[in-house]
């Protein structure tokens, strides 16, 4: 967990989205707390790490998603080296 989003506030936002219980309170929370363009990044970087953990280059990944190759680097630093929040959805997402 990296101790510079920690706090009070952010906490009381993950408890918030914990408490969704479908995908409509989903769309209803998220249009109203993000923009559309904010809501479609993370769409997109969720599908860029997919891509890239089936092993899809960079090629493939930009042209289907649209994803700048700095977008995709940055998704696939986070695979590698980050706090494995990709690899518990996508382990879960692939359960389901």
């Amino acid at each position: 967990m990296n101790k510079k989003i920690k706090d009070e506030m952010t906490d009381k936002l993950f408890e918030a989205i914990l408490l969704l219980k479908n995908i409509d309170e989903c769309y209803s929370f998220f249009e109203d707390i993000c923009t559309i363009s904010e809501i479609k990044a993370l769409a997109q970087r969720l599908e860029v790490a997919k891509m890239l953990r089936k092993g899809k280059t960079y090629t493939d990944i930009s042209e289907k998603t649209g994803a700048s190759t700095a977008t995709i680097s940055r998704v696939n630093k986070a695979l590698l080296y980050g706090a494995d929040g990709y690899k518990t959805i996508l382990d879960r997402l692939a359960e389901k």
